[in-house]
């Protein structure tokens, strides 16, 4: 299953605002869901665009027939701290020099 959502991200990375149905969905409010299949389950991701680049601020989240409503609150939540100062709400992955 994480190989098949890293290969999502990388679709989604690669065409940006041109993916669409059936990998992603339009929700509201400038929130999308990737949307990712595995053995009959299926995985969303919410996320947005800021400027060029796309933010994912919710993941796991297993769809039986709608994003629940809570679900896309909070990430719009998420969205306006995001807005507000991106730099505190991003992730950097830390490189240990010494495994290389």
């Amino acid at each position: 299953m994480i190989k098949k959502c890293f290969a999502a991200i990388g679709v989604l990375e690669k065409y940006g605002h041109n993916l669409r149905r059936p990998h992603v969905d339009y929700l509201r409010n400038g929130i999308y869901e990737l949307r990712i299949s595995f053995r009959g389950i299926q995985y969303r991701m919410l996320y947005f665009f800021h400027g060029k680049d796309i933010v994912i601020i919710s993941h796991g989240l297993v769809k039986e027939s709608i994003v629940p409503p809570y679900d896309i609150d909070l990430s719009l939540e998420r969205k306006k701290k995001y807005g507000k100062n991106p730099e505190k709400h991003t992730y950097v992955k830390e490189v240990d020099h010494e495994r290389g």
